[in-house]
């Protein structure tokens, strides 16, 4: 009798464990938490037209920002896997820094980066905890961009205009990264599971600021160029089909 109710708990434990695993064909989506935490650093504001000039010793930092994110995993088979992570666009605040930290805040943005991952699972299909790394890329743009009263201010004495008499536009760079990932999932059930991850971004844009006077004529155009290289947090409740 003893050994009967041994078989048959081992028989209800594989047969459990075949139910939880990751096959090929599997989708697991998810939505949790983003946190994106830039590691940045630029370079002076310079005026690149009508001269050329550098404001020394100024310089940004991008304050940290979290999002709603959505991903979804397909399994090529039960340890490849490519996964899509796209956040609710997260808006980032620019601080002055060096001769432009008087000014406080600089500006703000949105930032729209969807990702595409080619992922590998460690561990059985079967088993609850299976760690992963992955490598993919990212198509980062800008929207949203405005510029606080005090960078316009700045700049339009930068161009010796009379105080008011100009508003400046900015437009960021779009670009491609590359993206460096590993994390582990949990799976609770047949259905339900947990997943946090660990984000490497070396990113990079350039900002074009221009100008003009208020009846539209430019007068001026400068650039700064920011690296951000963020680490990007992603906790997720995932659901499998």
């Amino acid at each position: 009798m003893k050994k009967t109710m041994f078989a048959l708990a081992a028989v209800g434990a594989l047969a459990s464990g075949g139910a939880w695993a990751q096959n090929a064909g599997d989708w697991v989506v998810g939505a949790g938490w983003l946190h994106f935490s830039p590691q940045d650093s630029s370079k002076p504001l310079t005026l690149t037209a009508p001269v050329q000039s550098v404001l020394v010793g100024s310089g940004a930092s991008v304050k940290d920002s979290d999002t709603l994110g959505l991903s979804a995993v397909y399994f090529i088979d039960s340890h490849w896997a490519v996964e899509g992570v796209f956040g609710v666009p997260p808006k980032f605040k620019l601080e002055g820094t060096g001769t432009l930290g008087r000014l406080g805040e600089l500006g703000e943005a949105r930032q729209w980066s969807p990702t595409i991952l080619g992922k590998y699972y460690f561990n059985e299909g079967n088993s609850a905890w299976r760690p992963f790394v992955g490598l993919g890329a990212t198509y980062v743009w800008y929207s949203d961009v405005k510029l606080t009263p005090e960078l316009q201010g700045a700049l339009g004495s930068q161009l010796r205009q009379r105080p008011l008499s100009t508003s400046t536009t900015a437009k960021l760079d779009s670009s491609f990264a590359p993206v460096l990932n590993a994390g582990v999932a949990y799976q609770i059930d047949k259905h339900w599971g947990v997943s946090f991850s660990v984000s490497y971004i070396p990113l990079k844009t350039k900002a074009k600021l221009t100008t003009s006077t208020i009846t539209g004529v430019p007068v001026g155009i400068s650039e700064a160029r920011l690296k951000l290289n963020p680490i990007v947090t992603y906790l997720s409740a995932t659901y499998r089909f």
